[in-house]
């Protein structure tokens, strides 16, 4: 069967509305103004935690739920003796694993079939055997997954039939080729960071793994462009609202309506509503980070949590000063700590050692100087509603 890369446009809106031109600057500014609210060395711990919440909510847009807490243990090396919560621990582990591979990436990145073969192989190499196959659902027949390689046969998603698997390169090619971001102007850059996420899934180049690299590569095209960072995650906002997600990928899958709808295959309109869905998202979730992460707001939750914890007696007196310290600071030295508390120091060392078991201050060596740390004891508290808001963290 003959099928020709036309079936796939338009890539772009052939117009960019004056509405998603308002919601690409606002985006922008947004996303600006989110990576300069804290010291750097304090957003590379908030990453850490990012990374966390982002696999747990893609993995939930998967139907694969897996608490948070199991995600820590598995950072921890502490693995569940079910085999299944076991697999999606270590699922967790090539998520995070990846994902900070693209937060700390210092080259520039392009959207490219390479990359996104580089993403597939990369999630996939790291995932248990059990989660690498996938079955058809007419015929029963299991097909193995292998890591960074097209599909090698037919596939449907509900209703849509995507490419023949034969001609995966000439559609990749097509969509590397419109998605070129050294082609593309500013605003049509970040337009692209969200028509290529649609794109990709309508490509369906994978037996398995296709959502999963579609949020991986829009991740990495956000911050590429200048927009996203490790501070925020589109794949929480997709999650919250999954069912408007679904709604909006399928419509923007449907068939050109009219003369007045474009002049490629698919319809146009349902594309740039799809643009403007998704950057909708994008800046609710920078919203959220913003005031969840403002100084003055986490440190007076973070202040309420250290009283409560002293008049346990599970802190001693004086821990806020330096849980504070290290907040606005991004670090201090040990040495500091006497000062930072008024004690002599034998008790402020005392002090500093209860909040480092803790694991509110952490620190490459055992002398080294002291940042903050998010364990998991404190997130429900310090960072509420991060996740969803049943969810015991």
């Amino acid at each position: 069967m003959t099928e020709h890369i036309t079936l796939m446009e338009p890539m772009l809106p052939s117009t960019i509305s004056e509405e998603l031109q308002d919601l690409a600057l606002e985006l922008t500014q947004k996303g600006a103004e989110l990576s300069s609210i804290l010291h750097p060395t304090v957003q590379l711990e908030v990453g850490k935690l990012v990374r966390s919440m982002n696999c747990y909510y893609s993995n939930l847009i998967e139907d694969h739920n897996t608490h948070p807490r199991d995600i820590d243990k598995a950072l921890n090396n502490d693995f569940s003796s079910e085999p299944e919560k076991r697999d999606l621990q270590l699922e967790a582990l090539a998520h995070i694993r990846l994902q900070k591979i693209i937060d700390e990436e210092q080259s520039s990145m392009n959207i490219t079939t390479d990359y996104i073969l580089w993403l597939h192989r990369e999630f996939c190499e790291n995932l248990p055997e059990d989660l690498l196959w996938v079955e058809n659902p007419d015929t029963g027949k299991r097909i193995k997954i292998i890591p960074g390689e097209l599909r090698k046969g037919e596939v449907a998603v509900g209703i849509h039939e995507p490419p023949l698997f034969k001609n995966l390169p000439q559609f990749l090619n097509r969509f590397e080729d419109a998605y070129d971001l050294t082609k593309l102007g500013r605003m049509e850059r970040i337009i692209a960071a969200a028509t290529s996420h649609h794109r990709l899934l309508w490509i369906h180049p994978f037996y398995d793994g296709n959502g999963r690299v579609a949020r991986l590569l829009s991740h990495a095209v956000l911050k590429e462009i200048g927009v996203g960072s490790s501070l925020w995650s589109v794949a929480r906002g997709l999650a919250r609202n999954v069912e408007a997600y679904k709604a909006a990928l399928m419509a923007a899958d449907e068939p050109r309506k009219g003369d007045l709808d474009g002049r490629g295959s698919l319809s146009q309109k349902e594309l740039a509503n799809f643009c403007k869905f998704f950057l909708k998202l994008c800046i609710d979730q920078v919203d959220f980070m913003r005031n969840l992460l403002s100084p003055e707001e986490l440190l007076i939750r973070i202040e309420i949590y250290i009283e409560e914890e002293v008049r346990a007696k599970r802190l001693p007196a004086g821990s806020f000063p330096l849980v504070r310290e290290a907040l606005i600071a991004g670090s201090f030295e040990r040495g500091k700590a006497s000062m930072l508390t008024g004690y002599k120091d034998r008790q402020a060392r005392s002090t500093l050692k209860s909040l480092t078991d803790a694991g509110l201050l952490v620190s490459d060596t055992s002398k080294g100087a002291v940042r903050l740390g998010f364990p998991i004891k404190v997130i429900g508290r310090w960072f509420p509603a991060l996740y969803n808001s049943d969810l015991q963290v």
